[in-house]
């Protein structure tokens, strides 16, 4: 494959306000891209100024939904250096996504360092203030101009940067979430396990008719059974019972989530009882009224970790920890947070230096 081309701006803009980013609403001066086609494999790759993708209303994307995405973030430490957290995983997942929906694999050392140059020109767009992030977005979709049913010849993949802040409104304090028992998203054998298209486009229907009533997230049942419990829209859900860390398994029907294996793999560091398993809705709500649920929190790259306060399954309303963000949620935040803004020392090697203060 070829060298990464570069071509700059000659317009740069400027970060907006750090104290009102929101999450998606503003975007840097490039992204990154490259094409794929049978002939060439992966080819072209290139840091272009940001631009809009011109593509066929036959484009096979927007008729079957062929597509994967990724997304993670580029902090600005106190010392004023530009890290990454854990890019490798996320971009190694990218690939397993590439399984599911027949892409292409892309070959991982390349994006990574395009993504490292893309950072580099982008640097001044990181924003400094806590809580804030520049996000990641790296994408997949298919480019066939074909109303055939097949897997697609052409794809492009792309990089885009967003300056952000925190992903829920309420920032780090106890969320309500409402378990679902009248939609499915997902079961074993299909898209669940993937970063797709149709996995999101599948949770909105649920989500609306939770806000609608006061909460901010759906939590997923099993599509089969409709009792053990899977993810929630936007992040993976752990449960501490009796002093002991559970979070559903992966069977192939959520996604492996990197902060969740973050959260698994520093909670056993820290000597708990760390466990992947299937859990019901029920054991949850009978280990509240035992008074043995301590803490419920979700954990994903948008949010980190974000404390739930409240369950709320088939009329049922059920308050954690007096609606207030556990010891144990509290000290995650803390410990992961500081490893990205380079307040903890780094023992687990997991941030990457991009530039230096």
């Amino acid at each position: 494959m070829s060298d990464i081309t570069i071509i700059k701006t000659d317009n740069p803009g400027t970060l907006p306000d750090e104290n009102s980013l929101g999450f998606g609403n503003y975007f840097t001066d490039h992204l990154f891209e490259m094409d794929y086609n049978p002939q060439d494999g992966w080819h072209n790759p290139r840091i272009v100024p940001y631009h809009e993708f011109s593509v066929s209303p036959a484009n096979t994307t927007l008729h079957y939904g062929q597509g994967i995405f990724e997304g993670m973030k580029a902090f600005r430490t106190v010392d004023d250096r530009v890290v990454l957290f854990r890019p490798l995983e996320y971009l190694n997942r990218l690939n397993r996504s590439a399984d599911v929906l027949c892409i292409p694999r892309v070959d991982v050392d390349l994006v990574h360092k395009a993504l490292l140059k893309l950072i580099e020109i982008e640097k001044n767009w990181v924003p400094a203030k806590q809580g804030t992030s520049l996000y990641i977005r790296p994408f997949i979709f298919a480019t066939d101009p074909y109303l055939g049913l097949r897997v697609a010849e052409n794809y492009k993949m792309a990089i885009i940067l967003s300056p952000v802040g925190a992903y829920y409104a309420a920032g780090f304090n106890p969320v309500k979430i409402r378990v679902e028992d009248k939609y499915v998203r997902a079961v074993p054998g299909g898209l669940g396990e993937a970063k797709t298209l149709g996995n999101y486009a599948a949770s909105l229907r649920a989500a609306v008719d939770a806000k609608k009533v006061g909460y901010a997230q759906t939590l997923w049942l099993d599509g089969i059974e409709r009792k053990y419990i899977e993810e929630v829209g936007a992040m993976n859900i752990f449960f501490k019972i009796n002093g002991e860390i559970i979070t559903p398994a992966l069977t192939g029907s959520i996604l492996g989530g990197i902060t969740r294996k973050t959260v698994l793999e520093i909670a056993k560091e820290w000597g708990f009882k760390a466990t992947e398993r299937r859990i019901s809705i029920d054991e949850v709500f009978e280990a509240h009224a035992k008074g043995q649920l301590e803490e419920v929190f979700g954990t994903g790259t948008a949010a980190v970790i974000s404390p739930v306060g409240e369950l709320s399954w088939k009329g049922e309303k059920l308050i954690i920890n007096d609606n207030k963000t556990g010891e144990f949620a509290q000290k995650l935040y803390d410990y992961v947070t500081g490893l990205q803004y380079g307040e903890v020392e780094d023992k687990f090697n997991w941030v990457e230096t991009v530039t230096k203060a």
